[in-house]
């Protein structure tokens, strides 16, 4: 099993994860975030899961590679930046910080995240935000630049979601079908055409005007920084919103 190499250069360390055992790698990252290290680069990561799970202080960290499952989950402030596609469960639970991926992330992205934020430059899995919630000031924000795959926002509870479809071609619809399904609380603002078949029964459709607009206008801008785009451009875009009808979409299925 490979060690994990470590440089330093101030308060930058970089960490080459060639061949490293995730649990090694975790228990390194740990150890630098607990001594108070400001920017961590990890280096040929390829699989390894759980990195920046449970980290709870602000901090820095850079990742060539592909991660593995559950990127971030259950993070409380740490700001992660992946060169590269991330796998599934990124943000899972997650409670505050910020995570950015420049290529695409899989299935349940964002899983009952509840606080902070996730870009995604590419497409998102299956079952994305599923059972996002939020409490109080938290309100989760994730927003993706190309399109997702079934059960988008199934069961959001909470938070707000942008899907932008920048890479679809003119005319081509999303993918996901049963959109909202179960969804009882948050928004969901979709850019470009899906058709009604795709949205699960329990979501409404209206524009996006007003403190709506002013809200994804702001994410977009935030969006585009990460990735070097045109904010202008893609707000420009046909964009409707999803809500919640119901705030208990099942209820009567359990009631005795």
């Amino acid at each position: 099993m490979a060690q994990a190499k470590l440089s330093r250069e101030d308060d930058h360390v970089t960490v080459d994860a060639r061949d490293v055992y995730y649990r090694q790698l975790n228990e390194t990252l740990r150890g630098l975030v607990q001594d108070g290290v400001g920017h961590i680069r990890l280096e040929h990561v390829f699989g390894q899961r759980y990195i920046g799970t449970n980290l709870a202080r602000p901090v820095d960290i850079e990742i060539d590679g592909i991660p593995g499952n559950d990127l971030g989950a259950f993070m409380d402030g740490p700001r992660i930046e992946v060169h590269g596609n991330a796998q599934d469960g990124t943000g899972n639970t997650m409670n505050s910080g910020r995570i950015v991926v420049h290529g695409n992330a899989g299935d349940i992205t964002a899983m009952s995240m509840r606080g902070g934020a996730i870009f995604i430059r590419g497409d998102v899995g299956y079952r994305t935000a599923i059972h996002m919630k939020e409490y109080r000031d938290k309100v989760p924000l994730l927003v993706i630049g190309g399109t997702a795959q079934d059960f988008f926002g199934e069961y959001m509870a909470g938070g707000m979601v942008v899907l932008l479809g920048l890479d679809l071609a003119a005319g081509e619809f999303h993918r996901a079908s049963f959109i909202g399904t179960g969804m009882h609380g948050g928004a969901i603002y979709i850019r470009g055409e899906v058709q009604d078949y795709q949205l699960g029964k329990e979501v409404g459709v209206q524009g996006v005007e007003g403190e709506d607009r002013r809200r994804l206008e702001e994410a977009v801008r935030s969006f585009a920084d990460h990735f070097d785009l045109d904010a202008a451009g893609i707000l420009a875009g046909n964009f409707r919103k999803l809500y919640p009808k119901y705030l208990r979409p099942y209820g009567t299925h359990y009631a005795y």
